[in-house]
C-alpha cells in the first residue's frame, strides 16, 4: 500500500472538505505517518475516514480508538496551536495526536492511563523531541508541567473537571468534545483572571474517553 498517497488523499478528500484551511494543521497531517500509530493488522485501514481501534475492550475497560481524521483536524484547527504553546494532551493512546501537536506547538506532555499504550506511545514518539509521555490519570492531568497554554482532550467527555481547568495558564484554553453521540459539541474553555468561560462551536461525534462522566445524583 502506498501510504504517502493515502495520506495525501486523506488530507484532500477528508480534511480539506470539512472546512479545515489552517496551513499548519494540513501540513502536520501530511507529515505524520498515521499508519505508524495503528496495530499491524489495521495499517491498511489507517487512512479511512472513521475511528480505528488501537486497543480492544478488556477487563471492564472500553476499547480505545484513533480518532477519525476529519473531526480531529477540525478540533486542532479550533485549538489554534502556535509554536509558543506548551500543550497537555489527555488520552494520547499510541501517540498520533501528540505527534501532530509536536509539529504545531513548542512542547507537548502526553498523558495516558493504560500502561501498555503509554509504553507504545513512548516508542512511537521517540523521534519527536518536544514530546514527553506520562503514565497517569486522565482527569488528574499533569500538574508537574503546569501551567499549560493548551489542554487538548482526545475524546468526548461529559464534563471537564476543575482538576484539569486549574492547570491552564491565564489566557490558556482547553479544547474538547462535550457530550456523547450526535448531539456532542466541540467546546473551548478559556481561563481568564481566575474565571473560566465556555464557548461552543460545531457538532462533533467522537469516541468518549474514560474518567469524565458526571457524578450521578440520587433523587429522593
Amino acid at each position: 500500500m502506498n501510504f504517502e498517497a493515502a495520506r495525501a488523499n486523506m488530507v484532500d478528500n477528508q480534511i480539506r472538505t470539512t472546512d479545515v484551511t489552517s496551513h499548519s494543521v494540513l501540513t502536520a497531517f501530511l507529515a505524520v505517518p498515521r499508519e505508524t500509530f495503528v496495530p499491524e493488522k489495521s495499517k491498511a485501514l489507517a487512512y479511512i475516514d472513521r475511528d480505528v481501534e488501537i486497543c480492544p475492550a478488556a477487563a471492564g475497560k472500553a476499547a480505545r480508538y484513533l480518532m477519525q481524521p476529519s473531526p480531529l483536524a477540525k478540533l486542532l484547527q479550533l485549538a489554534a496551536v502556535t509554536k509558543e504553546d506548551a500543550v497537555l494532551e489527555i488520552g494520547t493512546g499510541t501517540g498520533y495526536v501528540s505527534a501532530l501537536l509536536s509539529l504545531l506547538a513548542g512542547s507537548v506532555v502526553a498523558v495516558e492511563e493504560d500502561e501498555a499504550l503509554a509504553a507504545e506511545a513512548k516508542a512511537n514518539l521517540a523521534d519527536y523531541a518536544n514530546v514527553s509521555v506520562v503514565a497517569g490519570s486522565f482527569a488528574a492531568g499533569n500538574t508537574a508541567g503546569a501551567p499549560y497554554d493548551l489542554i487538548f482532550v482526545s475524546g468526548a467527555v461529559e464534563e471537564v473537571p476543575a482538576s484539569l481547568l486549574s492547570q491552564l495558564r491565564d489566557g490558556g484554553r482547553l479544547v474538547t468534545v462535550q457530550g456523547y453521540g450526535n448531539s456532542a459539541r466541540a467546546t473551548v474553555f478559556v481561563a481568564e483572571r481566575g474565571a473560566v468561560s465556555e464557548n461552543v462551536f460545531f457538532n462533533a461525534s467522537v469516541k468518549p474517553i474514560a474518567g469524565f462522566a458526571k457524578a450521578r445524583e440520587f433523587v429522593f
